[in-house]
């Protein structure tokens, strides 16, 4: 049997669907699986499929779909985890049963629709695009990094949005209050490399210097590898927060503008959230919509100082 998957498209959705990937292979156990998706995605998830497609999503969306579907030619089954009109069409050109869960986009494609209950986690809305899967943990193929001293990761950016960032000045606090105790590294893409530069000119004007800035200079595998091997984890809502949970790190998470219980890492028993609660939140904007940004600028590095000392992180 042949089996195509279209995998999420952002970092952490791909980490939160590697149960439903675990759960197809022992489903269907001496099937050829492919993978197609966005290049973060099929980076992440090496190790899941025989095959993988990578799709850029050119401007001319409905010729790339048509050209890959070639490029795949025909399987019997495909899933989708996304629910756009061109993850429809790329099920209708490859596969006669086509799995997904069905949004007024793509539910004219679908042989299957799933329609999954409210509230529940993100794997949770994955794996019910499988019969009889059972739950299961994160995980991810690359091996963790052993570090010769107790290393804490610092990820202040969040691909999603400024609304899910928290601040430069009260990260750089917290990596002040813990220089003693942790060596520590910076995370962050391309994207992201000006948040981290403004954390470490805090740190050196403070004198702290037991920290590596690794924003835009990591590979997809070295960033799990690294995350893999810390002693603490402290991130905003992010992708990165996904891989800090599939290898089980101590991670304190900062939500603002996301549902924590949707996104939140999926069966880490050393995950600890902290937020505020706020009539607004969660808004699930990519910037505040009443410029105020006060479901972040309530959070302070006392904070997150209370859960490591209260929780001996």
């Amino acid at each position: 049997m042949k089996i195509l998957v279209e995998t999420p498209t952002w970092l952490g959705d791909s980490v939160m669907a590697t149960p439903m990937l675990q759960n197809l292979r022992k489903l269907y156990p001496n099937s050829e699986i492919s993978l197609i998706g966005s290049p973060v995605s099929i980076q992440i998830l090496q190790g899941f499929a025989d095959r993988y497609f990578i799709l850029q999503r050119e401007k001319n969306r409905f010729k790339e779909i048509l050209e890959i579907s070639k490029s795949i030619g025909k399987v019997d089954i495909a899933f989708s985890l996304r629910t756009s009109i061109y993850s429809g069409l790329l099920q209708l050109l490859t596969a006669k049963q086509r799995v997904g869960i069905s949004k007024t986009s793509n539910r004219f494609f679908l042989t299957d629709k799933i329609f999954p209950k409210n509230g529940i986690h993100q794997v949770e809305k994955y794996l019910s695009l499988l019969e009889n899967s059972k739950e299961s943990d994160l995980h991810l193929y690359f091996s963790p990094k052993k570090f010769s001293k107790e290393t804490l990761g610092i990820n202040a950016g969040a691909t999603y949005g400024s609304a899910k960032r928290w601040y430069p000045e009260r990260f750089a606090k917290v990596i002040e209050n813990l220089s003693s105790r942790y060596e520590t590294i910076l995370f962050g893409g391309k994207g992201e490399i000006d948040i981290n530069r403004d954390i470490e000119n805090i740190l050196k004007e403070r004198r702290v210097s037991n920290f590596t800035n690794l924003a835009g200079k990591t590979s997809i595998q070295e960033l799990a590898e690294n995350i893999g091997g810390l002693s603490l984890f402290i991130t905003n809502d992010s992708g990165p927060m996904h891989i800090a949970g599939a290898y089980k790190i101590p991670t304190i998470t900062i939500f603002g503008s996301t549902n924590h219980t949707e996104t939140d890492q999926w069966k880490n028993e050393k995950s600890f959230i902290v937020r505020k609660e706020m009539e607004c939140s969660p808004c699930m904007k990519r910037e505040c919509p009443l410029k105020h940004h006060n479901c972040m600028k309530e959070i302070y590095p006392e904070d997150i100082l209370k859960v490591i000392s209260e929780f001996k992180l």
